[in-house]
């Protein structure tokens, strides 16, 4: 009741500016959406309750004193009848890696954007990953990677798109943050900003990896078949169908209780060379502002583009002050899914309050707790879809 009476009230206190006004009716609408305990049913208060005790429930958060977040893609995540010890520790050591790079650098005293950097190009490096040298192929059997970065304390942004050329991408996000006046470069003049900067290229076979390729030949495969009228090869698709969604970002809360977020994708398989997803667009893919939000995003971009994904959660938090995780389980849960795609976000406020909904089936993550205890989870089981 009192979010109604708040609803009707907005329309006369938004008139300052017309993007103050725009972005309070889209917080509204939302808003409006968020379901009353009052109403719930029997099995449904069941499911809400036995996904309590697994992760939270919904609107609940997480986990509580989170400093550092990670995440390695959502979408069906990795199947524990078909993953191999060996590979599960490799994925469990990669995200592992990562908080503990991003942690090294909150122990020395470093802040949060140097953090999220530091903890994103590690998965940049690791070849299981979307990002960096394991990034999937585009249609025409090349490699075009995106990122980007944000700092809460005053909302500086840098990004690139397209680059094809950078050895780390979310660096070069950051080179333009620090150094230009811009917020986005794309494509070529991207690639040549960051060699001019110093940042170590490399050749689109540093890229290349075999499970990529046959990820690619699938999809090709498949995109045949449906031409041909026979459907596609389903098992061919299903040997080469990508686990995740794949993006990686990192979230993170510094010791001077400053935010960041970050984010780097190699994209879609058998992408149109050109296309550019959430990852390197603000307030997509990324958005962190002191005292409400960091997030990082994954999933399917277009659909993530035009929800606003990030910058909503941050709105729905400023404006209607709601919680992290409320705020993340509406956009994600509640919203993204009616425009037509899933995915999933890790989402850290200024308290060190953390979430990680997710549509898809599944999406790999972990977090770092201020005493330094480490969580990763990286089957369906351990973090099922939200509802």
């Amino acid at each position: 009741m009192r979010l109604r009476s708040l609803r009707r009230r907005l329309p006369s206190r938004v008139r300052m500016t017309t993007v103050f006004a725009a972005a309070v009716a889209l917080t509204a609408s939302l808003t409006s959406a968020v379901p009353s305990s009052a109403g719930t049913s029997a099995p449904a208060a069941e499911r809400v309750a036995a996904r309590s005790a697994e992760r939270g429930g919904p609107g609940q958060p997480e986990a509580h004193d989170v400093v550092l977040a990670v995440h390695g893609g959502a979408g069906t995540a990795l199947d524990p009848d078909h993953t191999s010890p060996a590979e599960e520790r490799a994925y469990r050591a990669g995200l592992t890696d990562a908080l503990r790079a991003g942690q090294r650098v909150l122990r020395r005293g470093g802040d949060s954007v140097a953090a999220v950097e530091a903890a994103v190009r590690v998965l940049e490096d690791n070849e299981l990953f979307n990002a960096g040298k394991g990034a999937v192929f585009t249609a025409d059997a090349g490699h075009e990677l995106d990122a980007s970065i944000m700092r809460g304390s005053d909302q500086a942004a840098g990004a690139v798109a397209g680059v094809r050329s950078v050895r780390n991408p979310i660096s070069a996000a950051r080179l333009v943050m620090d150094r230009t006046r811009h917020v986005l470069l794309a494509g070529e003049g991207a690639d040549d900003f960051a060699a001019r900067a110093g940042l170590p290229t490399v050749t689109q076979d540093y890229y290349w990896t075999q499970r990529r390729w046959d990820q690619l030949m699938a999809a090709k495969e498949k995109e045949r078949g449906a031409r041909d009228g026979r459907g596609g090869d389903e098992g061919a698709g299903a040997k080469g169908a990508d686990s995740t969604k794949g993006t990686v970002g990192a979230v993170a809360l510094d010791g001077r209780r400053h935010l960041a977020a970050a984010t780097s994708t190699g994209g879609m398989t058998n992408k149109m060379p050109g296309r550019v997803g959430d990852s390197p667009l603000i307030g997509a893919g990324t958005y962190a502002k002191d005292g409400t939000v960091a997030a990082s995003a994954t999933g399917h971009g277009e659909v993530f583009i035009r929800g606003a994904a990030t910058a909503t959660i941050a709105h729905l938090m400023e404006y209607s002050r709601l919680g992290v995780a409320q705020a993340a389980h509406q956009v994600l849960i509640k919203q993204l899914p009616q425009l037509g795609g899933d995915g999933g976000v890790i989402a850290l406020d200024g308290k060190g309050t953390f979430d990680a909904p997710h549509s898809s089936p599944g999406m790999l993550y972990g977090y770092l707790t201020r005493d330094g205890r480490i969580i990763t989870k990286i089957f369906p089981s351990e973090s099922p879809a939200n509802e």
